[in-house]
């Protein structure tokens, strides 16, 4: 006879073990199923190189553990980087030591790889946007799940799928840029290749998207800041992406922002949490409060006058789990108190409990509860992911001008100054990794190699990017969102200047830092920081060939750059492989494919600059034209692409197929997007201009032609009329094939009746 409880019966289905084991819960062990822990809270041998891991062979706290959780175990842990030895260790004290033997999810930051001293540090997202190449951003979200699972953690609090509209805004670099249309097919690329279709899997993990769902719009550019936005515009522009995540990508939750959307915080909004994510979208897992959410109720939005009544609003409105917020054994004799006394009822408790449980059933965890200690070895930064992290660098790579210098010809350079802040300093943008036993070159290191002994390459900083700051920044005091300062970097303009004045061509590498774009890294200008436009004039002034390298999380105002270089590149943070990935387009060695994800402004004042504004508003400024400098979905080649021979075939009522002929007419092979914009001619409410429904990366030898197709189905004509119904309006709508937002090369009109 069987005499294992239910819940241990790997027999049965996952929802009969869950109801069984919810059963056997007391209060207090249902309350730690909604708090999470940070594992190097209670180590005893910290990494010293990353703030939030720990070393393989620590040991932990126990005692320390047991006062706060006595035997009702704990939902999950957070920031316990390491091998998965450190992440067996306490899986195994949590199931031996809680009575119920439930095993804990390991959770971890992987927005461009898994945080901490190992994984293979990818592009940021903005470089993934760029590359409009969704199966290249599966094969990211493939190996990240792999590399994240290896090292024993079975969730990743990523992608970010916020639609960045106000570049001020630090977090930009996060995101895939301004697009909803682009954004979602990103989305639903990247999560289906880190979760793989079954998260059981050896080599996959829980993807979970965030900020859901209005945060890529703060007022004023600030982090966490209110947006203003209509339902409209939130069903139009923003939950859509959302929607491709869970619906397409499979994402089982969601990480939920810190703002309010027209007043209605998130963290208690039934409406977003519970009417959109479960009822319209059905979302499988959890809702995950973001770090300090639950105590801003109080603090920001000052929706209650307690502690206790936050969390009690937060979780009876539709937040199911904390994140690190409030001292864990605050939040677990709140949630018990709270729960005993029936102010949360036992249904909205068990509903929390159960989508926990259901996911660590799904994860195998009852089963398969310990990591393999060796298998990582042969995983992490492999050769295949290395390629993967080079190709999406290489992709990303932008030409915003070309006066006819680039590509550089590797045998007519005899000397080369390499200058700026991040000439010998590689940038990867927030949430990296930080490399433990191997360097990550720099555009003066790669250059020095590709050249060789026979060319002169000289470097000079010239300036920093963030001068005067000596001690680390800390966002809101989360050791894992912590800056180093740039105080070893002087400015010395004038001894770069006499550098670059002894070299036959100048290239500059700057940009930005991990202090000037970032997680609370908001700016209230988009010039250059530092003395770096000054430093660029001061060069130009030499009368060489200037190069503008550009490492930067969000657009930078280029007014100045662009009338005085002879080319300028945006590399945005291109991971460990973002210095080849620039070094190979300066010569040709790779040619520029990146395609603008997100607009270039001409100025700060000119915000918000991106492509789907609608009609109606003065196109200019007293100062200067309103319109971006270089457009959503703009990018020079060193080729050249020709299209014609569109045909549009009708195959129901909203379903088109759309056919395009591409071809390279120049004299170098190199990839095109090739991008499709709809135009609702006429409507019953105002729509943008065009919208984006559809993009093919194609790639092309020279004389090369290659027809490359669209398929539109009812959501490409879709929108949300006066009424607030989605619905597709009887009428004409342009068709229109373009380089960019701003370059249509052809166009038809189709009537659906």
């Amino acid at each position: 006879m069987n005499t294992l409880p239910k819940y241990k019966d790997a027999s049965l289905p996952i929802a009969e073990r869950v109801e069984d084991l919810i059963s056997r819960m007391t209060p207090a062990e249902k309350a730690a199923q909604t708090d999470m822990m940070s594992g190097s809270d209670f180590c005893t041998k910290p990494s010293p190189l990353h703030n939030c891991s720990v070393e393989p062979d620590t040991d932990y706290r126990f005692d320390e553990m047991i006062a706060i959780c006595g035997d009702n175990g704990v939902g999950f842990i957070h920031d316990n980087y390491s091998t998965p030895q450190a992440q067996n260790k306490l899986q195994k004290y949590f199931i031996e030591h809680s009575r119920l033997g439930i095993p804990v999810i390991f959770t971890g930051e992987a927005l461009h790889g898994i945080s901490g001293t190992r994984g293979t540090i990818f592009p940021c997202p903005i470089n993934l946007g760029a590359t409009f190449d969704r199966e290249l951003v599966n094969e990211v979200g493939q190996a990240i799940g792999r590399e994240t699972r290896a090292l024993g953690m079975y969730e990743i609090l990523a992608p970010n799928l916020d639609v960045a509209r106000d570049i001020r805004w630090g977090r930009t670099e996060e995101t895939f840029g301004e697009d909803t249309y682009l954004s979602s097919r990103m989305a639903a690329a990247i999560v289906s290749g880190e979760q793989k279709g079954d998260i059981s899997r050896p080599d996959a993990v829980i993807s979970e998207p965030k900020h859901y769902c209005v945060h890529g719009i703060p007022e004023g550019g600030t982090n966490c800041s209110p947006a203003r936005a209509g339902t409209r515009e939130v069903e139009n522009c923003y939950l859509p992406v959302f929607e491709a995540a869970i619906k397409e990508g499979g994402a089982y939750n969601v990480m939920v922002s810190y703002n309010c959307v027209d007043g209605d915080v998130l963290m208690t909004s039934e409406h977003y949490l519970k009417e959109v994510l479960h009822d319209r979208f059905h979302m499988k897992g959890y809702t995950r409060a973001d770090w300090g959410g639950v105590a801003r109720i109080k603090n920001d939005h000052k929706l209650v006058t307690t502690d206790r009544d936050a969390i009690k609003m937060a979780l009876n409105n539709g937040l199911d789990v904390k994140g690190l917020d409030y001292p864990y054994k605050f939040w677990r004799e709140t949630v018990t108190d709270l729960i005993e006394k029936g102010e949360i009822p036992e249904e909205r408790i068990n509903e929390i409990v159960r989508r926990v449980l259901t996911v660590k059933f799904e994860l195998g965890l009852f089963e398969h509860p310990y990591t393999d200690e060796n298998a990582w070895k042969d995983i992490i930064r492999c050769e295949e992911h290395k390629n993967i992290a080079l190709r999406a660098a290489r992709e990303s790579v932008t030409l915003l001008k070309n006066d006819g210098t680039l590509p550089l010809d590797k045998n007519e350079i005899k000397s080369v100054a390499v200058i700026g802040p991040s000439s010998a300093a590689q940038k990867l943008g927030g949430y990296s990794g930080i490399p433990d036993g191997y360097e990550i070159k720099s555009v003066y290191q790669k250059l020095k190699e590709v050249l060789g002994d026979g060319v002169t390459v000289r470097q000079h900083d010239g300036c920093a990017i963030t001068p005067g700051e000596k001690a680390p920044r800390f966002v809101e005091g989360q050791p894992h969102l912590t800056s180093a300062g740039e105080d070893e970097i002087p400015d010395d303009i004038e001894g770069a200047v006499k550098t670059a004045s002894e070299c036959d061509l100048i290239i500059f590498v700057g940009g930005d830092n991990s202090i000037t774009s970032g997680e609370g890294r908001d700016r209230c200008d988009i010039v250059l920081p530092g003395k770096q436009r000054e430093l660029i004039e001061e060069l130009a002034k030499l009368g060489k060939n200037l190069i503008v390298v550009l490492e930067i999380g969000k657009p930078a105002d280029l007014t100045v750059e662009e009338k005085i270089s002879n080319g300028i590149i945006t590399a945005w943070f291109g991971g460990e492989f973002g210095a080849q990935a620039i070094v190979d387009v300066l010569f040709g060695d790779y040619n520029p494919s990146g395609r603008l994800n997100i607009s270039f402004p001409r100025n700060v004042g000119s915000i918000p600059a991106y492509y789907s504004m609608l009609p109606g508003g003065a196109g200019w400024f007293y100062e200067s034209e309103k319109s971006a400098r270089y457009p959503f979905g703009y990018g020079l080649s060193y080729t050249s692409f020709e299209y014609s021979n569109m045909k549009i075939e009708k195959r129901g009522q909203y379903d088109f197929d759309v056919t395009v002929d591409v071809k390279n007419t120049g004299d170098r092979d190199g990839d095109d997007v090739v991008q499709l914009y709809i135009d609702d001619v006429a409507s019953s409410v105002v729509t943008p201009p065009l919208l984006l429904k559809g993009f093919e990366r194609v790639s092309l030898k020279a004389g090369e032609t290659k027809t490359v197709s669209f398929s539109l189905t009812k959501s490409s004509f879709e929108l949300m009329d006066i009424k607030y119904r989605k619905v597709v309006e009887p009428g004409d709508f342009r068709i229109l094939i373009a380089k960019s937002s701003r370059d249509v090369k052809l166009e038809e009109t189709i009537h659906i009746d």
